[in-house]
């Protein structure tokens, strides 16, 4: 694998960095004058070095996927933090889960991604245009260096647009950082500008990379590619798209305005906007670089792969039309454990890597694991999440969103699984005493979610004893893993999470290394085929598309062509079609669609967003927690598999939390820059 020029050191004598600006004014004083610029850029070391430098700003608080330290938008209402709760631990001062979600955050939380944002924009716009000095690289090389370092650029100002909403783009040439602050005064320019500009400034980006970039291939996930700048034009267009900036008329987007009064958020709906995110998600389709991870079947042995149900279509066919010579369980798994290094990773369009110095996805595993693997036993699930994983036939599981008012009437199941049972290898992998609510249930399910009674296999364990554990989160449970009132180590909804779990794990000692390193999957192929489907589903019309290489495609919502985003997914999913009345139905298929990404992509840092971009946060976000009745021991079992309303987890949602608030600090250095509705700022 090619090692990331952004893992290089930097070791660079003369970098200083300015402790007297701030912001996006912040700069590294990387030179002193003339002569120290033009040695920077025409030495090849030196210019890695300074691109290496830009990237480091894609890490900590700008990461996608992480424990909540850095990332609290990693949780949304799929997935929870149970420590750092003040109400249990007082010593406690940081966001808890609580404070985040019911919009007790400051102006001045977790704000570090506005500063380091701006300065690696200001650092790269420096490198687009001077890198044309160096004397060391080819003519491809510098055009390929200057993609990346414009990539950079981009990327950054997507991380700011989802996070604040619409922000200012700064010039690109011309802006003098000596100038007095109100000099350098920029406005916030409207969300379709934002995303415009980083769609172009994307394309451009690919344009540049082709040469060399195209040839890295998946092989180079870590560093930038012409995939990476493809993808992320697709996002970036998916979200104008989509209901926040596109046709919003309400009261919150009339609220959302430039220092001019000037609407920030479109009211006009336009359908071409779907039609250019479509046609953005095909060009990272038709490159040919990426395909979804698939194991081959086991057929024999414990750990013989749990082969779905005959569909009649699915089944019966070899990947990549069927699932009959894959396991789904494992080919979802490893995408995530840590089994495969980045450059093994089919899927893995970009990665950060190690993307954290503390709070990295190794810990949030270290809070996902048990007690008895001397894991804090914290991060969690909720019924929502655990009851949208689809049976293994395709149906809904029985009694699904029955205490959200959403159910169908159906009651859930009753009873447990047997000694009998496991003998006849019925209901696998469920062990003796699982509850029969968790039988038969899709294999994304398994992989992702640790129920009560779920196995850990631990095999980085130093004690043979400690290996192959069946965990039970009852109170009063002897290992420790169940409601413990005298600290804040138990699983508030009695459900974990096992994605990012590989079987080695284990916190044992509260040594990270006894858990496997995990790539941040920050974009993978899974979401940009279910992003074609979605935009291609929004469609009544036509529309002619040019791709990014001048071509033009034809979009409509063709069924066919939606099942090219769908059925990749699913099939590897082991997970039946839907059905024909969903596919004719736009609102039906819509809503499968959201349903689909919130399984999918579950702990991925896309669902905090995504709620956000349908306008849907205000009703998802507010809905009651529920989980099992975690108060009951293993005597009340029935008891605690009836869910109840979880009342540690609180919701809420206000219009406030659309989008983060800007730190006062900010808005007084700029004149011209406006705060998010909700948040007051006085001057």
């Amino acid at each position: 694998m090619r090692k990331s020029i952004y893992y290089l050191p930097i070791l660079i004598a003369f970098i200083c960095i300015s402790s007297c600006q701030k912001g996006y004014l912040e700069s590294d004083t990387l030179f002193k004058d003339r002569m120290t610029e033009e040695k920077v850029f025409e030495s090849k070391n030196y210019a890695e070095q300074w691109l290496a430098h830009i990237f480091e700003e894609f890490k900590g608080i700008n990461a996608d996927v992480a424990s909540k330290g850095n990332t609290p938008h990693n949780f949304s209402d799929d997935m929870y933090y149970g420590d750092r709760d003040k109400d249990y631990d007082p010593s406690k001062n940081e966001l808890s889960y609580n404070m985040f979600k019911m919009g007790l955050y400051t102006e001045n939380d977790k704000q570090g991604s506005w500063t380091q944002s701006y300065r690696g924009i200001r650092n790269a716009t420096t490198f687009i245009h001077k890198i044309y000095m160096n004397k060391e690289m080819s003519a491809d090389e510098i055009e390929d260096y200057r993609g990346q370092a414009r990539f950079a650029r981009a990327y950054l100002y997507w991380l700011l647009l989802r996070k604040y909403g619409p922000i200012p783009i700064l010039p690109d040439e011309g802006l003098d950082y000596t100038d007095s602050y109100d000099e350098l005064a920029t406005p916030r320019n409207t969300y379709e500008e934002c995303a415009e500009f980083i769609s172009s400034e994307m394309l451009q980006a690919a344009k540049e990379m082709e040469k060399l970039g195209l040839s890295r291939g998946q092989d180079a996930s870590a560093r930038p590619t012409v995939g990476a700048a493809l993808a992320t034009r697709a996002k970036a267009l998916l979200y104008a798209a989509s209901p926040m900036a596109n046709g919003n008329n309400s009261e919150f987007a009339a609220k959302l305005v430039d220092h001019e009064g000037k609407r920030l958020l479109s009211a006009e709906y336009q359908e071409v906007k779907w039609a250019k995110a479509a046609a953005a998600a095909r060009d990272v389709m038709e490159l040919g670089v990426y395909e979804l991870y698939t194991v081959p079947i086991q057929v024999t042995g414990n750990d013989a792969t749990i082969i779905p149900p005959n569909d009649g279509n699915f089944a019966n066919k070899d990947w990549p039309l069927g699932w009959a010579n894959i396991d789904p369980t494992k080919s979802y798994a490893q995408v995530f454990d840590g089994t495969l290094v980045p450059s093994g990773n089919p899927e893995l369009i970009f990665t950060r890597g190690n993307n954290q110095s503390s709070e990295d996805i190794r810990m949030m595993v270290a809070h996902a694991l048990p007690r008895s693997a001397t894991g804090w036993n914290t991060h969690g699930l909720t019924q929502k999440l655990v009851d949208a994983y689809y049976m293994n036939d395709g149906t809904d599981v029985p009694g699904k969103d029955k205490e959200i008012g959403r159910g169908n009437g159906s009651n859930r199941a009753t009873g447990y699984v047997t000694a009998n049972d496991v003998a006849a290898r019925r209901y696998r992998p469920l062990m003796e005493g699982v509850s029969l609510q968790y039988a038969n249930r899709e294999p994304r399910f398994y992989a992702s979610v640790a129920f009560n009674g779920s196995f850990w296999t631990l095999f980085n364990e130093t004690q043979e004893r400690n290996r192959n554990q069946q965990v039970f989160y009852y109170r009063e449970d002897s290992r420790g893993n169940g409601f413990n009132s005298s600290n804040a180590y138990w699983l508030r909804t009695g459900f974990g999470i096992k994605k990012y779990v590989h079987p080695s794990d284990t916190y044992e000692g509260g040594i990270a290394e006894r858990i496997v390193q995990k790539a941040e999957p920050a974009i993978r192929y899974a979401d940009i085929l279910l992003m074609y489907a979605e935009a291609l589903n929004e469609l009544d019309g036509s529309h002619s598309i040019a791709s990014w290489k001048g071509t033009t495609y034809s979009l409509s919502r063709d069924i066919t062509e939606i099942q090219k985003g769908i059925h990749p997914v699913r099939i590897r999913a082991g997970v039946p079609d839907y059905s024909e009345a969903i596919y004719s139905n736009k609102a039906e298929l819509r809503k499968t669609i959201k349903r689909e990404r919130f399984i999918e992509l579950l702990a991925e840092g896309q669902r905090y967003y995504d709620l956000r971009r349908w306008l849907d946060a205000a009703v998802e976000e507010a809905l009651p927690v529920y989980g099992c009745n975690i108060l009951m021991n293993a005597g009340n079992r029935d008891l605690f598999h009836t869910p109840v309303a979880t009342w540690v987890l609180k919701t809420t949602f206000a219009d406030k939390m659309w989008f983060w608030p800007i730190k006062h600090s900010e808005l007084k250095r700029n004149k011209k820059l406006t705060q998010n509705p909700g948040w007051t700022y006085n001057d």
